[in-house]
């Protein structure tokens, strides 16, 4: 087993950490430990959300949890030898919830704190907690439903330079500055408040609260991307910025649909990361490299059989022709699968956690053929307990209960 090199302890906040985390990217974040290349190691995680939600059947946390606190990152990890130019290649060895912690949630976020992918049609705050059986997942709040995982990190990256951070933050002010009252936000500008930023202190914490990027995007170093094939097994290469690389790790997810659609829509969890490093010197630029790649995993679950929905760009509600409009084509898909799975007993409320959290399959399909773009989403059939098939003959109850509601 790879040496333990930063442990959490979960009564304790990022802040009180014995190996501080950190919820900013900046390049003067300090990092905590320091690797050769050809190292292998474990860094332990926190939650997304530094433990702000309760293992219950009440969503009130999930409605009332603070935004600006997330995501809390574990290192950051200085590769020696690392300079801006060289790929840092990471091999994912395993991923996992601690032995300590066995249990994870999923949130649909109130309009007001953020919101979904379809925050229209599920406006208000609503959690279901997983329970974890060796590599499948089971929820009290979802009988009818178990499937294996896809466990992997949603956010992993390593440190901007300056300069690449101030790009992103002059970017992000200017979409902001398009519509700056819009709920939810068009981007999350830096502020200082609820930052953690590891060891700094006094007036470098105060000087990097103001200036550090939030963790919420992906962007040209990785970050949050939320890639449920990037599990155990996979090889992913990072872009350098700065000296050491300074890699960071978080928000581990035991599993997640594509596209995450509640927003807090994979199974969030804390745990630990094996990772390995090695470097390519000057690999950004003989590979043409502007933002990650990674090599998929040979030991991932894989379904024999799927129920996939379609989805054009055209609006749900005004009924709007759309140019080859992904987001809208995908909405469409998601939307069909929700409403066919309510048939089978699911709430829709239910049936959108679904999406967020078994391994569903997201693909643009058709892109070209003006005006539609054609999105769909394919539903594994084998995670339900009854035949979700359609058929002649009546429709089977599959589902009952309901996911937790805040009151």
């Amino acid at each position: 087993m790879p040496e333990t090199l930063i442990s959490v302890d979960l009564d304790k906040s990022a802040e009180e950490q014995t190996n501080p985390l950190h919820n900013r990217w900046h390049p003067d974040i300090p990092a905590q430990v320091s690797v050769r290349p050809g190292a292998s190691f474990r860094l332990e995680c926190k939650d997304w959300t530094d433990g702000q939600i309760t293992d219950d059947d009440s969503a009130n946390d999930i409605r009332d949890v603070r935004l600006d606190r997330v995501h809390v990152l574990t290192g950051p990890v200085r590769v020696e030898g690392a300079e801006p130019g060289d790929v840092l290649v990471v091999d994912l060895l395993d991923v996992g919830p601690l032995d300590r912690d066995e249990w994870g949630f999923t949130g649909v976020f109130a309009r007001e704190n953020g919101g979904g992918f379809l925050t229209d049609h599920f406006p208000d705050a609503l959690k279901a907690i997983w329970g974890f059986e060796g590599q499948y997942a089971t929820s009290r709040h979802l009988p009818g439903v178990r499937f294996p995982g896809l466990i992997h990190p949603g956010l992993i990256g390593c440190a901007p330079s300056h300069e690449l951070l101030a790009e992103w933050n002059a970017r992000e002010a200017k979409l902001v500055a398009t519509d700056p009252q819009r709920n939810p936000a068009l981007a999350q500008l830096p502020t200082p408040e609820l930052a953690a930023l590891g060891s700094l202190k006094g007036a470098d914490f105060d000087r990097v609260a103001k200036e550090g990027a939030r963790t919420v995007p992906p962007r040209e170093h990785g970050g949050n991307c939320d890639i449920k094939n990037l599990t155990r097994g996979a090889k992913l290469y990072l872009p350098v910025y700065v000296d050491g690389a300074n890699l960071s790790v978080g928000d581990l997810h035991f599993s997640q649909g594509d596209g995450e659609i509640t927003f807090c829509g994979a199974i969030e969890m804390a745990g630990y990361v094996d990772l390995h490093v090695e470097l390519i010197k000057g690999g950004v630029a003989k590979y043409g490299m502007v933002n990650p790649m990674f090599r998929t995993s040979p030991s991932e679950p894989h379904f024999g059989e799927y129920l996939a929905f379609q989805g054009i760009s055209v609006d749900e509600i005004t009924g709007e022709q759309l140019y080859l409009d992904a987001t809208v084509a995908y909405r469409r898909a998601c939307l069909n699968a929700i409403e066919y799975l309510s048939r089978f007993g699911f709430t829709r409320e239910q049936a959108y956690v679904i999406l967020g959290t078994a391994p569903i399959e997201g693909r643009i399909s058709g892109i070209v053929d003006t005006p539609n773009a054609c999105c769909t989403v394919y539903v594994p059939s084998s995670i339900f307990d009854g035949d979700i098939m359609p058929s002649a003959g009546g429709i089977p109850v599959v589902g009952s209960g309901q996911v937790a509601q805040a009151r």
